[in-house]
């Protein structure tokens, strides 16, 4: 009986463990993101800049391209995040705005961090969000709802043979930094 009672420690130990890695891993993915974006070029000033100067080109209303919105909450729980609408019709080189609802969950002021994904892969460099909710982590008071923007354009350059893309954000709880804004 000793034996098995050493054993079950020791395997609740490794899952406790493993649980708090991977808790840890989750609260990395925030900082590891701006890292990749800064050493892409993605999602940086220099990024938005060249965005926003694509922005004023001529729409090509010749084409559609429809855009699918989508979420998810990993770790669920203190949060919850829902497009407004699923998908739209956009031409290349015209702006939209689409609407994301976030809700605290928590019961106590938290902080979100939305991470954006853009597939088909290949179509990710012609997807420019000149706003988005996603550019700074998210400040919520207890139970607070609130309507967040993210708006973007589809690049005119966008290959003839994708008409269609999803923009999906993984939204994380996260702790703010000291000395952060957050709003």
């Amino acid at each position: 009986m000793p034996a098995q009672r050493t054993a079950n420690r020791a395997l609740v130990a490794r899952l406790l463990l493993m649980t708090a890695a991977s808790f840890a891993f989750g609260f990395a993915l925030v900082p590891l993101y701006g890292v990749f974006c800064e050493v892409t070029g993605i999602g940086t000033r220099a990024a938005l800049s060249r965005a926003a100067q694509a922005g004023t080109a001529v729409p090509d209303i010749g084409r559609t391209v429809v855009v699918e919105f989508t979420a998810s909450v990993p770790g669920g729980g203190r949060f919850a995040l829902a497009p407004v609408a699923v998908s739209m019709e956009v031409h290349p080189g015209q702006l939209y705005e689409a609407r994301y609802v976030a809700r605290n969950l928590a019961g106590h002021e938290s902080t979100g961090q939305a991470v954006p994904s853009i597939s088909p892969m290949r179509a990710s460099r012609y997807f420019r969000k000149t706003e988005c909710f996603c550019f700074r982590p998210q400040h919520f008071a207890p139970d607070e709802e609130r309507e967040m923007i993210v708006r973007f354009f589809v690049d005119r350059e966008l290959p003839p043979g994708i008409d269609r893309m999803t923009l999906s954000y993984a939204f994380y709880g996260v702790e703010p930094v000291a000395g952060s804004a957050t709003g």
